[in-house]
């Protein structure tokens, strides 16, 4: 089954890429990678703000990394031309914003992760690191940055 096919199967609607909000790219090749800058997770087109621990639970964090997996493949798309070019996701590094005593942002990042690999299968299996941060910005509750290996 293609990755469109999966996506489809999912009613899952990649957006475009967003525009970036400082001095940045939304993504760069380097030979057979291609690394995306950071983004966060978005509500109804605008920032999912909170923070984990104070006004948001664990599941909602899931539910916002997933969101931004979302808004990463679209990316990854614009970068490749198409997904089905992807040969792995090799990394991702999740930035959860959350309060000094929540250790959760392991499952927060969950979200993102689980998704990868029903669309990619074995190809979305991959490294990753989940850090807790004070705020994040436009007080986003997740940012999440991917490197993809492509053909």
């Amino acid at each position: 089954m293609s990755v469109y096919d999966q996506l489809k199967a999912l009613n899952i609607e990649l957006p475009p890429v967003a525009t970036p909000a400082a001095a940045y790219v939304p993504f760069l090749r380097t030979g057979n990678l291609v690394f995306l800058s950071g983004h966060i997770a978005k509500k109804d087109g605008k920032p999912w703000v909170g923070q984990l621990g104070k006004n948001l639970a664990t599941e909602e964090g899931k539910a916002a990394a997933r969101a931004v997996a979302i808004d990463l493949m679209g990316t990854l798309h614009a970068a490749v031309g198409d997904l089905n070019k992807v040969r792995r996701i090799v990394k991702l590094m999740s930035l959860v914003n959350s309060t000094p005593d929540y250790t959760e942002q392991h499952l927060v990042t969950n979200g993102a992760s689980e998704l990868f690999g029903q669309v990619f299968g074995d190809k979305g299996t991959h490294a990753r690191s989940a850090f807790g941060v004070a705020q994040i910005p436009l007080g986003a509750c997740v940012e999440i940055e991917l490197i993809a290996e492509i053909e």
